[in-house]
């Protein structure tokens, strides 16, 4: 066959032209820096075993699941084994598993909503203890520091949203982790434990500007700025663990009346708050974690006496480390809407700490703007140590 030869030089031309390419891209490729994989968080694991529980000192996950529950459980030893069951559940979810097979005919190990293969990403679950599971029925040490919650000033408290026997705090990544487990949680303890009342909340994303960055709640502003440093063993010794490896939780259902703080003015807002609104910075200030110096303000002239911040702050030994999550509950039969804050807050000893600081806050004129309608005290104990242990299982042994 006769060649082209006009065919063959245009061939030739792109032929050099595609490895004089080929040439540039890998030379690009090799002067540029590597692309990082990306992260799959879905295989962050945290250890449900411990010296202290998880999901305590851990920063929270963008989902929460709050469940509290009842003891049905017949005697000691009935509870024993349902709260056995539950942390050897916990543990499995928690450093995730892949189900078995087993016969078509028996009911599956789990729920299948996530599939098949069942990753951690970064479950915990917290477990807690309500005053009423100490009245007798079982024959257990109260622990000391562990009271009724009682109703604050202004507090409407509905029963169907406070206290209980035993608290489930479930964080992870995705709520479509932390729904299922709370399923999966309640499937092999139903013969000891049933559900009083849940609650689902969620954080706002990290939009910076760094990743300290405290997340916004739903009035606008960073809440839980002025936390503890959690890597501090020693403060957390002073101000979050009890002797024995436990702390007390105090938690608070805190309805948000959106609509009427929305016809508010900004700068209204802010001094109720006593922080700016767009950076959180405290008034006066330019940084989100500047110190907002209050021995410099006696008359309360850049951040008033009576703004949330100062009357929250106290004594050194007063502070407490906070959590805070948002929730939404649809809308009431007036057409306001149900939305506000989970604040939970752990506790060395809940007088000098939590109680002390919500005294203080009595009356401040947020208190216009909110309303507490659940929550409880719980007494979270030492984590489990294997196993062979389980959660509380230190309060059957000291009894």
């Amino acid at each position: 066959m006769k060649l082209n030869r006009r065919r063959f030089l245009s061939r030739g031309a792109l032929a050099l032209g595609a490895v004089a390419a080929g040439e540039a891209v890998a030379a690009a490729n090799a002067a540029a820096p590597a692309t990082p994989p990306e992260r799959n968080e879905f295989a962050d694991r945290i250890p449900f075993d411990g010296p202290y529980q998880a999901g305590v000192l851990h920063e929270p996950r963008d989902a929460v699941v709050l469940a509290s529950l009842d003891s049905i459980a017949s005697d000691r030893a009935a509870l024993s084994l349902g709260l056995a069951a539950l942390s050897a559940r916990s543990r499995e979810l928690t450093q995730g598993f892949k189900m078995t097979v087993k016969e078509p005919d028996e009911p599956p190990q789990d729920s299948g909503a996530l599939g098949t293969d069942i990753p951690p990403d970064a479950l915990t679950v917290t477990v807690g203890f309500g005053h009423s599971l100490f009245d007798g029925r079982y024959g257990l040490r109260r622990p000391p520091g562990l009271t009724k919650m009682a109703p604050f000033d202004g507090d409407q408290l509905d029963d169907g949203l406070t206290h209980g026997d035993v608290l489930l705090m479930l964080s992870a990544h995705n709520m479509d982790t932390a729904s299922p487990a709370l399923r999966e949680l309640l499937r092999p303890t139903r013969n000891a434990l049933a559900l009083r009342w849940w609650i689902d909340g969620f954080q706002g994303a990290a939009r910076g500007p760094s990743a300290k960055s405290a997340r916004r709640n739903l009035f606008g502003f960073r809440d839980g700025s002025a936390n503890p440093d959690t890597g501090d063993d020693a403060l957390m010794r002073q101000l979050v663990w009890t002797q024995e490896g436990g702390t007390y939780l105090a938690l608070r259902l805190i309805r948000m009346h959106l609509e009427f703080w929305d016809r508010v003015g900004l700068r209204e807002q802010e001094m109720m708050i006593g922080r700016r609104r767009d950076n959180g910075a405290p008034l006066g200030g330019h940084d989100e974690f500047q110190d907002p110096r209050f021995e410099d303000d006696p008359k309360g002239e850049r951040i008033p006496a009576d703004a949330h911040i100062r009357l929250a702050r106290g004594k050194p030994e007063e502070r407490m480390l906070r959590r805070s999550w948002n929730y939404q509950r649809g809308f009431d039969r007036a057409g306001q809407l149900d939305q506000g804050l989970i604040f939970a807050s752990f506790n060395q000893d809940l007088e000098r700490q939590f109680v002390a600081v919500q005294k203080r806050l009595a009356g401040e004129p947020m208190t216009d703007y909110i309303t507490p309608v659940g929550g409880g005290y719980f007494y979270v104990p030492k984590g489990a140590q294997g196993p062979g242990d389980w959660v509380g299982s230190g309060l059957f042994s000291t009894a």
